[in-house]
């Protein structure tokens, strides 16, 4: 659309000044061009916190102007340039507003900014804006009649097209990053893959198998736990025995890992034969039919005619099975509560000793499976703790700590375990993993937990945790001299608590004041899982 503009004024004042001349103007005009968008912006699809560029270009008459507005209706700030640079947070859509100086103003298209909150640990560092393939579609089996969903997605500047197949043919109407089918039935079943694309390159997903199976034809459901329980143990202050260095880290960073996992983790540090027996006592009555149990010991160990002894902190030397703990009574105990997955894993030597003793008397079980052993070495063989990065670590653990949070078979998990150490130069031909197991399930430490019709033993652990993890509270406490200090308690192990003591009034009398915790206790109270501490506090 074309309009005139006349610059000496409106006909009425070029009348005015031609009375008052005598002579009549010839009005210049210019023609005003209507606003034309000649390249409106692009939608993207970009992980959080990537920064994006919008962009807009525009003709017209004169100076043009620029305002971008987010889908609130809200004005982005600083937003008044042809381009928009934003750090994409969450999915937004945007437009521009262009205008001229002559009441003209026309609006982009409207484009949305997706934010994928997902692994971008693939994305190149100079990723240009071609596709990106962040999830792959998943082989799927499933039963005739119900529902099948198959999805991918891409990163991608612009956003990327999506393009189905099955068996090599496109699927016309399946073009966004789901497919889904509400009832599938036999035709459905074969070979698919996407075709993502954009103007810069397309790229394509693996392709994955789909099954349609009538009910009885199902295969087992994927395995689950009613709850993780895990007992860690590091003995490494002996009284007659050379002392450890790796259990404490190895025990702190396997904690922590298992609590990513789901497990209920106990971790206890430098125990007597009595208080190992009872940490074990109250392991075991945590565990119930479908309960993952685990039990880690880091310390001094032997074995003996097939049976591995765990060495307490005070254990005479030289000792004997009675002084210690037969690792496959604890096996046996497990066993007895029906639980899905039990393991027991080893970071100890298994030196031949006290070969002329009676080994410890078992009553066997009915073979019921799903038992792990990972033994950190092999039979009458030493394992190793090293100096890794400024810390003592047991060789076994560190690489039990690289592999434990993946989504595999345990025992699968243990291999890599087993090559990794058989890999390093400090241990070859001394250390080698030895795994023994009755897996009959493709059982992870990573399956799921699932409650469902065991809430009632669920409540019951509960209030045992509970209690079993309950912190001392805060005190506060007040001396004769006006002194007020304030106590506080962490917890470092399930048997160890870091107290921290802070002053928070001097007193009016008082000019200097500083808090001392004595490395001793003055009183030892023992509570369920815990020793609790009561300082000495100085001042001066």
């Amino acid at each position: 659309m074309l309009d005139w503009y006349e610059t000496d004024g409106s006909p009425a004042k070029q009348e005015e000044n031609a009375l008052m001349t005598g002579s009549r103007p010839n009005p210049c005009r210019i023609m005003i061009r209507e606003i034309f968008i000649v390249r409106h912006p692009v939608s993207v699809c970009v992980p959080v916190n990537h920064k994006v560029t919008l962009s807009v270009r525009a003709e017209g008459t004169g100076i043009l102007n620029y305002q971008w507005f987010t889908d609130d209706e809200k004005e982005v700030c600083d937003g008044t340039q042809t381009d928009l640079t934003v750090t994409a947070r969450k999915t937004q859509l945007y437009v521009c507003r262009v205008n001229d100086h002559f009441c003209n103003c026309v609006f982009s298209d409207w484009v949305k900014v997706k934010v994928l909150d997902i692994d971008k640990s693939g994305l190149p560092v100079h990723w240009q804006g071609e596709p990106h393939i962040a999830v792959n579609p998943k082989p799927q089996t499933v039963r005739q009649g119900t529902k099948l969903t198959l999805r991918c997605l891409a990163f991608g500047i612009p956003t990327p097209y999506y393009q189905w197949y099955r068996n090599g043919q496109p699927l016309l109407d399946m073009t966004g990053d789901t497919l889904q089918i509400d009832r599938a039935t036999a035709e459905h079943g074969g070979s698919y893959l996407c075709s993502i694309s954009n103007v810069l390159e397309e790229r394509w997903t693996e392709p994955v198998d789909v099954d349609i199976v009538q009910t009885d034809q199902l295969p087992p459901a994927a395995p689950t736990a009613t709850d993780k329980v895990a007992l860690l143990i590091g003995n490494l202050n002996y009284s007659n025995h050379p002392g450890l260095m790796a259990p404490i880290m190895d025990v702190h960073e396997l904690a922590n890992l298992l609590q990513q996992l789901g497990f209920r983790v106990v971790s206890l540090l430098d125990l007597t034969r009595e208080e190992m027996l009872a940490a074990i006592e109250k392991f075991i009555q945590l565990l119930d039919r479908g309960v993952y149990g685990l039990f880690y010991y880091a310390g001094h160990g032997y074995e003996c005619a097939g049976r591995n002894y765990l060495v307490a902190i005070d254990a005479p030397q030289p000792y004997q099975p009675e002084n210690c703990v037969c690792v496959q009574r604890v096996m046996h105990s497990m066993q007895q509560r029906r639980t899905a997955l039990s393991v027991i894993l080893l970071d100890t030597c298994r030196k031949w000793y006290n070969q002329d003793c009676i080994p410890s008397a078992i009553t066997p079980l009915k073979p019921s499976g799903n038992t792990v052993y990972g033994y950190a070495t092999c039979e009458d063989a030493e394992a190793f703790e090293v100096q890794d990065g400024g810390k003592s670590t047991g060789i076994f653990t560190k690489y039990l700590n690289k592999h434990i949070l993946q989504c595999e078979k345990v025992t699968h998990v243990l291999e890599k375990v087993s090559e990794d150490l058989g890999r390093d130069p400090l241990v070859t031909g001394r250390q080698a993993v030895e795994i023994k197991h009755t897996l009959k399930e493709p059982r992870s430490l990573a399956d799921p937990v699932r409650t469902t019709g065991h809430t009632k033993e669920l409540h019951l652990r509960d209030a045992c945790w509970r209690q079993a993890n309950e912190l001392p509270r805060k005190k506060r406490l007040t001396f004769h001299c006006g002194v007020e200090v304030e106590v506080s308690f962490s917890a470092l192990f399930s048997n160890v608590l870091v107290a921290f003591a802070s002053v928070k009034t001097k007193g009016p009398k008082t000019q200097d004041c500083t808090v001392t915790l004595s490395s001793k206790p003055v009183n030892i109270y023992f509570l369920p899982n815990f020793t609790l501490f009561y300082y000495y506090i100085y001042f001066s």
